[in-house]
């Protein structure tokens, strides 16, 4: 019955929003036209290699029944006194991700495998009773629940990059020339991305991509991976069946790519960026590309 109750209570505790009802106890109050706490610090990222997973949650109070912890909740790290921790340390907590949905557009799992380890924010902890092999420490903030065997690394600031005008997005913008890459996966493994939403693009600081960098997301018609030509409708580019057609055959190259919005960068490893996306002029996908503007 016990197994039963903490399935039930992992089940609703995981559908609740968490991260938009939570603030950093020691954060200053965010300007409007700047990226807020939860958006930089909750968007998860890629990385390759592999975050070091030597610190981790080993259990917490409560642990003959709870098997999640959320913010005020207290956490055992196997961290302590032999390993240099100290009362007041802060940590933030993350966890392996992997996607179980089936294959969005042609080539998703290959390409998001290159870009390294997908890793979702959990949220921080701060140390408050060290010992000399556990430390006890409170969860200060909490972007998802916490779990037994999740990350703990050292915190360190993530620069919260202020946003541009949107009046100033181009619609019909030429092609800046810069590194393109492809928006591999989103947060959640959403597929359908708009203002908000942070993206998984597969080029990083090996692009000289930086925190803080606008990338441009834009389509061409009928790609391999387009979503609409993979489900079977070829040339729609040039003619649609009882809709009349074009004087002459278009590839997609032979037409204007569509512009479809723009997003910050929030985070950068060597091979991925975390793109939160701030405007868009129409829905954006997961196999559609981004451009360095």
């Amino acid at each position: 019955m016990r197994a039963k109750l903490a399935v039930l209570f992992v089940a609703i505790l995981s559908s609740a929003v968490v991260c938009s009802a939570q603030t950093d106890p020691q954060a200053t109050p965010v300007p409007a036209r700047q990226a807020d706490y939860s958006s930089v610090y909750c968007s998860g990222f890629l990385s390759d290699p592999k975050v070091p997973d030597d610190t981790r949650v080993v259990s917490g109070e409560q642990s003959n029944y709870k098997v999640v912890y959320w913010h005020g909740d207290y956490v055992y790290l196997n961290r302590g006194e032999d390993k240099g921790v100290k009362i007041g340390d802060r940590f933030t907590i993350v966890r392996p991700d992997t996607d179980i949905a089936n294959e969005w557009f042609y080539g998703q799992p290959k390409l998001l495998k290159e870009m390294g380890t997908l890793y979702k924010d959990a949220g921080q902890v701060r140390v408050l009773n060290v010992q000399p092999k556990i430390s006890i420490a409170e969860v200060v903030f909490s972007c998802d629940y916490m779990q037994r065997g999740d990350v703990a690394r050292p915190f360190e600031e993530r620069p919260a990059p202020p946003f541009r005008d949107a009046a100033k997005f181009d619609h019909f913008a030429p092609i800046s020339g810069k590194p393109v890459g492809t928006v591999v996966s989103a947060f959640d493994y959403h597929q359908v991305l708009g203002r908000g939403d942070a993206a998984y693009v597969n080029i990083g600081a090996a692009k000289g991509v930086k925190v803080g960098d606008y990338m441009r997301v834009f389509r061409y018609q009928e790609a391999k991976k387009d979503v609409a030509a993979s489900a079977g409708e070829h040339d729609y580019q040039y003619k649609v069946f009882g809709f009349g057609s074009a004087p002459k055959k278009y590839e997609a190259k032979d037409l204007p790519r569509e512009v479809l919005g723009e997003g910050i960068v929030l985070n950068v490893t060597r091979n991925a960026a975390t793109v939160l996306i701030t405007y868009g002029m129409d829905e954006m996908y997961a196999g559609d590309y981004a451009e360095i503007e």
